[in-house]
């Protein structure tokens, strides 16, 4: 049984495109300033930082629709932060990596993680965390968005995997 390459390349590239366009919204969209004012707060307070729920300010993701993103402490388009990721029910992101090892809460929702072949199911009150630029595909289940604590230390990318050279 022979391999259809047009199909293939096919998918490759709708992929590539879904991906180019999830990258592109989400570095514009980090690019926000994080909470300044919280910052000069935690100066002020010795060392600690607070901001209830009501005054985190979520921001949509240019170009990935069902995202958006909250910048906590730091700034994720440039280097080491934390951030809240909020990802609509229903949600899905294709096979990527990330450059940055990245330690995650999931906060709110059910997020399904593909990796290696097997879908991990995680909860609200569940965490994971990625090394080493390990691929993986995103899916936040219908019904609740997810709503994800990210501590990134480094720049925060999305990165969409190099096709398979042809044969």
């Amino acid at each position: 049984m022979g391999v259809d390459h047009n199909s293939l390349n096919k998918e490759v590239l709708i992929m590539k495109n879904a991906m180019a366009a999830l990258l592109v919204g989400l570095t514009a969209g980090l690019s926000l300033a994080p909470r300044a004012d919280a910052a000069d707060t935690a100066k002020k307070s010795g060392g600690a930082m607070f901001i209830p729920a009501a005054e985190v300010r979520w921001s949509d993701v240019a170009g990935s629709p069902g995202v958006q993103i909250a910048a906590l402490q730091g700034d994720p388009a440039k280097g080491p932060s934390h951030f809240l990721l909020k990802f609509a029910g229903g949600f899905s992101a294709p096979v990527h990596h990330h450059t940055s090892n990245h330690y995650v809460n999931v906060v709110a929702g059910t997020l399904v993680l593909a990796v290696d072949g097997t879908d991990h199911k995680l909860p609200a009150g569940s965490y994971f965390s990625f090394f080493g630029k390990k691929l993986h595909a995103t899916r936040c289940e219908a019904g609740a968005d997810c709503v994800l604590a990210m501590d990134v230390r480094g720049k925060w990318d999305v990165v969409a995997p190099k096709p398979a050279a042809k044969k």
